[in-house]
């Protein structure tokens, strides 16, 4: 059995143009980020893609539709692949959160493997739904290529789920991008990913999130 999945960041949305967390907070893509879903989608377009998933909320559905169209396919929506719930967090910025919730966003940016948003998910919660997810995304496509629309936090955690690693190393690893791809190979039951990240084919329109989120 095998299977090969293009992991894909949403493009940039309102909420990281405004500094924000959305969580599940259903906010659009930002002008740039459909630019930037445009050309990830073109990329995508000749990689031979059989079907395409993606989480339901709008910044990272609306990633997948030039791709849905360039393919005409539609995308399989999945509350699974949603980024994590923020709880209290959701829809506020960052610097309300840094200032009103200070010991848990210290774990959050200092190691976030272990972090709990409060009364929202853990990081721990979010690794066991999302890696439950590609798996089942995997084994029901053997021999297909596939990709799978969906969110930082949940591509972080994919990255731990694919090299066996411990959350306790996610802190190492750095946010992916806006519209970058990761690649995702699962062989013999196991996955691996080779390629997490990339953005070369935006050119001079990447974006990230700041290095103290």
């Amino acid at each position: 059995m095998s299977c090969k999945i293009y992991l894909i960041r949403h493009g940039q949305s309102l909420g990281n143009l405004n500094n924000v967390f959305l969580g599940h907070t259903d906010m659009d893509l930002s002008p740039l980020g459909y630019k930037q879903a445009e050309i990830c989608c073109e990329f995508l377009a000749t990689k031979g893609i059989d079907i395409i998933y993606s989480s339901d909320l709008l910044r990272a559905y609306n990633t997948s539709r030039p791709l849905c169209n360039a393919l005409n396919k539609e995308a399989v929506k999945s509350e699974n692949l949603r980024e994590i719930y923020a709880g209290e967090w959701e829809g506020k910025t960052f610097d309300f959160i840094r200032e009103n919730y200070k010991e848990a966003f210290d774990v959050w940016h200092n190691d976030i493997g272990n972090a709990e948003i409060n009364s929202g998910e853990s990081v721990k919660q979010l690794y066991e739904r999302v890696s439950a997810e590609i798996l089942k995304i995997a084994e029901n496509n053997d021999g297909k290529t596939v990709a799978v629309f969906t969110h930082a936090t949940v591509i972080r955690t994919l990255y731990c789920f694919c090299g066996n690693m411990p959350l306790s190393e996610m802190k190492n690893i750095n946010w992916c991008p806006n519209a970058s791809v990761s690649e995702v190979i699962y062989s013999n039951k196991k996955f691996t990913m080779p390629v997490y990240g990339n953005n070369e084919f935006l050119g001079n329109i990447k974006t990230a999130l700041p290095s103290d989120i």
